[in-house]
């Protein structure tokens, strides 16, 4: 069973969310909420170590009446996204074991919800169901299932290989307090710990076992801005460093959410964690450091 947390709504409805599963407006949302006071990508749960938390991402919410930009989710706890919205944590689900799935260029990489496993462009395992995949996985809620394209899908238990896409993967049990980890910044894979070398008009992003990421010109500019501030900055400070000439608040707003945009995409193209440029929810940002990452300022 992988970890999760069962979040009640207003409506009464009963939400399972584990991993990397997202609260937001965008019908892809795992919970999505049909309301112009909740973000796109509001907020996201995260295992980290043994615990499941909500982050914030482009959203915020309180507990107990009190602004939060994480917490760890408990049982009873009551989140509000906004007034009325009102979320419950009915239950927290934390196994001892989850699956990991492991192979060639992928590391290894703990199974979450619906799984795609893709090999073209390039080998990665991604959340949802994508039709170029060579293989689909996902939880019943009380075991796995995996599908591959043509044949009927089977259980998947920790010991299992199965051939997909030319390669053999096999699917291993890890240990909860080590799948935190794992998740988010896995030992061989893509989420090994970041050396961030910033030269204001040029970003270096050195991983273990990894092609180094070469950032340039304005996103670029955006994540040394970050490493200079050195904390939460309110993103208009940040934009009118960056474009200094520019003094209307609309533009420059525009300016900062598309290239920003393109920071992002950029980052998940090189699959570098999506959580590097975080955002409070109160319109500051900035570089969020994991253990091991380090960061060298040259700006």
């Amino acid at each position: 069973m992988r970890p999760h947390a069962t979040l009640v709504t207003p409506d009464g409805a009963r939400h399972h969310l584990g991993h990397g599963d997202l609260i937001g407006r965008l019908w892809t949302a795992a919970l999505t909420l049909d309301d112009a006071r909740v973000s796109e990508a509001h907020a996201m749960v995260s295992l980290r170590g043994d615990t499941l938390k909500l982050l914030g991402l482009r959203g915020r919410f309180a507990v107990q009446g009190k602004p939060v930009a994480e917490v760890e989710l408990a049982r009873g706890m009551r989140i509000a996204l906004a007034k009325g919205i009102e979320l419950l944590v009915e239950d927290v689900v934390l196994p001892d074991h989850v699956l990991a799935l492991t192979g060639p260029g992928l590391g290894r990489r703990v199974l979450s919800g619906v799984c795609s496993l893709l090999v073209a462009p390039r080998t990665e395992l991604v959340p949802g169901y994508k039709r170029a995949a060579v293989a689909h996985i996902w939880t019943t809620g009380h075991g796995w299932s995996v599908q591959l394209p043509g044949s009927p899908s089977q259980r998947l238990e920790a010991g299992a290989t199965f051939t997909a896409g030319g390669h053999t993967w096999s699917v291993e049990a890890v240990a909860l307090s080590a799948a935190g980890n794992s998740a988010t910044r896995a030992k061989d894979g893509i989420q090994s710990p970041l050396r961030i070398v910033a030269n204001f008009d040029s970003v270096h992003i050195h991983r273990t076992a990894e092609p180094t990421v070469a950032l340039g010109g304005i996103p670029a500019r955006i994540v040394s801005e970050l490493v200079a501030f050195g904390g939460p900055t309110s993103w208009d400070v940040i934009a009118g460093e960056i474009w200094r000439d520019l003094s209307d608040r609309h533009q420059l707003r525009r300016k900062w959410d598309v290239n920003l945009s393109r920071l992002r995409s950029k980052l998940r193209k090189a699959r570098v964690r999506t959580d590097l440029i975080r955002a409070d929810g109160t319109g500051k940002f900035e570089l969020l450091l994991h253990p091991g990452d380090r960061v060298e300022d040259r700006t």
